[in-house]
This record gives structure tokens, sequence and C-alpha cells, in this order.
């Protein structure tokens, strides 16, 4: 959609003027006449991550049966080792996948319960996610546990407790966010895996928007299955995703899609490798321009990652800190438990709104947009009436974007 066209969904525009992103938007592919503050969502390319996977394809396109036979084995081993190397965790259990979803629906396929068998998570987790969970419950007679995790939350504690607690003798995976995706708050995954993987409880880690905005660990996590995206916080093209299985989990897991590597007689090659590398004719350049895009990043400010995590956090703060006092609210979650997303309550759903026809989750998400240009999600949570704001905060971003979200939505909710 060209830009006239978009100017033309969206209505006229706004008699304020749009505010000013940070000078860093140059290097971001975003339209100027939208402010974008949902990163969090969909992620979004650099220009030079765009060119890169350009690149890519257009090298498949030179000689498409050489780069499959010859070519791409070993590209994607190179790419496989940095981007494990990036997220901390050995190569021999890392394998692309095209989302975190897909990876949840993977480790499920590949399970067998019993039925009566417990399947924890929380409400908190992503509704596709628990959507493949309550469909593998159904499937052997299992139960799909929710852990009575809060909102607001005080502390760690609180969480731990809650999730720990829900966990019974019965209980056999454990699907826990390391960010949670509709509130937005860091969980302590840490003592969490610790505590159930102890109890012989297997976890799986949704860790979809942690990579590129925690410094993580994976290996060290000791998670039987870790999965997370790059196309999020790493602005990897869409379609490029990881997951992580420990090695005593290895030999009985399978992708979705069983292709030739399931009965290949290689033995160069271990059993992951050919069977998730290839499942068919697919485009692989997402996968092979994570390393790029992981090196454009830290090369747009001094100091690389670490300062790219930093400042995102700091600015995600402080505007979360405005919007509270704009709005007349109360932090949801403690600072500590917050990277570069966070929640903000709003006035909550009045029943004329209920009535009213919405595209996104919220029909304040879709004025905010089409009268003030701004793109940002408000999630009805736990249930309606009560809903936030949930803002992200990229290097693209400025603190007067969202002084102009907090007037937006005083003037959408009088």
């Amino acid at each position: 959609m060209s830009t006239a066209e978009h100017r033309g969904l969206l209505g006229t525009a706004p008699a304020a003027r749009l505010p000013t992103p940070a000078p860093l938007a140059e290097n971001w592919l975003l339209d100027p006449n939208i402010i974008f503050l949902n990163h969090g969502s969909f992620g979004g390319m650099p220009r030079a991550v765009r060119e890169a996977q350009l690149r890519h394809q257009e090298r498949l396109q030179r000689e498409p049966v050489r780069f499959f036979v010859e070519l791409l084995e070993p590209m994607l081993d190179a790419a496989r080792h940095a981007a494990a190397r990036f997220v901390g965790c050995e190569p021999e259990g890392f394998v692309f996948v095209t989302n975190a979803t897909e990876a949840v629906s993977t480790v499920l396929r590949s399970r067998r319960f019993e039925p009566g068998d417990e399947l924890l998570t929380s409400a908190h987790e992503y509704a596709a996610c628990t959507n493949a969970l309550s469909r593998t419950a159904a499937r052997w007679g299992a139960t799909v546990v929710r852990a009575p995790v809060p909102f607001p939350v005080r502390d760690e504690d609180e969480v731990f407790a809650a999730v720990c607690g829900a966990a019974t003798a019965r209980t056999r995976l454990a699907l826990i966010s390391h960010v949670t995706s509709p509130t937005g708050f860091i969980q302590p995954v840490e003592r969490i895996v610790r505590e159930l993987e102890g109890r012989g409880i297997d976890c799986l880690v949704d860790g979809a928007h942690a990579p590129g905005m925690l410094d993580i660990g994976v290996a060290g996590l000791g998670a039987a299955y870790y999965t997370g995206n790059f196309h999020k916080w790493v602005c990897a093209p869409p379609g490029s995703a990881f997951l992580h299985v420990r090695a005593d989990r290895r030999a009985d897991l399978h992708p979705l899609v069983i292709s030739h590597g399931y009965s290949s007689a290689r033995t160069d090659r271990t059993r992951l490798r050919l069977e998730f590398d290839y499942v068919g004719s697919r485009d692989p350049s997402a996968w092979l321009s994570v390393p790029d895009a992981i090196a454009s990043m830290a090369g747009l400010v001094p100091g690389g990652w670490p300062e790219i995590r930093r400042r995102n956090r700091e600015l995600a703060l402080a505007a979360r800190g405005l919007l509270c006092a704009r709005l007349g609210t109360e932090p949801l979650v403690p600072d500590r438990m917050l990277g570069s997303m966070a929640a903000v309550e709003v006035p909550g759903r009045t029943p004329a709104e209920d009535a009213q026809p919405t595209r996104y989750h919220d029909p304040l998400h879709d004025r905010l947009l089409e009268r003030h240009r701004v793109q940002v999600p408000i999630i009805p949570f736990p249930a309606p009436p009560a809903r936030h704001v949930r803002i992200s905060a990229q290097l693209y971003n400025s603190l007067e974007q969202y002084e102009y979200l907090a007037e937006a939505i005083r003037a959408e909710t009088r």
C-alpha cells in the first residue's frame, strides 16, 4: 500500500502536529505518517536488514537447484552458530522455525501424554499457544491448568508462588512466557524452571519477546525447550525464530512437516539437523538474515546490544511513568520486571464500545489509529471492561511520541 493509499484509509490528518521520532528512525522502513508504538507485535526491519534479505533471495534465484542442494546447508550452519551464540545456547540443540507459535506446536505435537495428565500455563500466556495447549490436552484426555498469576503484580515472588503452587504430581509440562505478551512483564523463569524441572516437570519457555530485549542465556536456564523470535526485538525478517531442545529431549522431537530427513541414511548430520533444516521448498532468507540483523542493530549505537537494551528499557520506563501520570493511574508491575514493553491501565470499555465493530482487540485501538495515527495495542485483560495500553520502546521511538499518545487517549476516553 502506498503512503497516499494509507492516508486515505486513515482519513484526514489530525490537527495536531505529529511528534518527531528519534533520529535513528531514518534507519527503518516505517511509515513517517504513523506513530509506531507497537514494535512488540511484529517487529520492524531496518533498511540494512531488508537489503541483506534481498541479497539472500537474489542468490537463491540465480541458481535455485544449486542453492538448495549445495549452498543452503553450510549457509544455515553459519547462521545457526551466530544465532545460537547470541541467545546463549549450543548450536547442536538449536533449530530455526518460522515463529515461536510454530515452535510451541512442534513440541506439543511431538509429546505423548496420558489421560489425567496436567499441562500447566497461566492467563498471561499468548492465546495462540494456549490454543495449541488446549488442543493437545483434548487429544490425549489431559487437562490444562491455568496458574492464578495476578495482574497487577507486586513482585517476582508472587508470580513464582502462583505458577509453582499450581503444579501437582500430575503435571507433565509447563508452558511459561519469559516476557508475557498481553501484559508485557518479565517472569522469573530462572527460578520457575529450576523449581519445576527439579520436580521432574518439563518446561517449555515461550521467549517470543526475549531475544534482543533481554540478555538471555538459554542453555543456562536448563529448560527442556526454549523458543524465541528474532523478528521482534532483533529486527530480523518475519519468519525467523528458533527452538532450543535440551540434549535428553532431542531424540523424540520432530518438525510439524515430515520430509526427506526423516528417512535419510546420512550419518554426517544429526537427526535434528536432517529433519528440521529442510522440510521442502521454502524461502530460507529470513533465517539466513538473522546474523545480518544482529550485526546491523549492534552497529546502530556505540556499545552495541547492551546499549540497545539499556536505551529501550529506559525509554519504556520513562514512557510508562509519563502515561501513568497523565492518565492518573498506578504502575501495574515493579520497574525491575520490565524490559522494553510496559502495560498502562486506561479507562475501562464502555457499553457503547461493546457494540462497536473493531479490527483489533478493542475499539479504542481503532480510534487511536484512525483519528490520531497512533499504532498501539489496547488489550482487554483479564476481560472487558478492564483494559490497558501496551507500549513498546525501540531505538526509533521518542518520549514525545508517548506524550502525544497520552493526550490522544485522554481525548478518546473523556
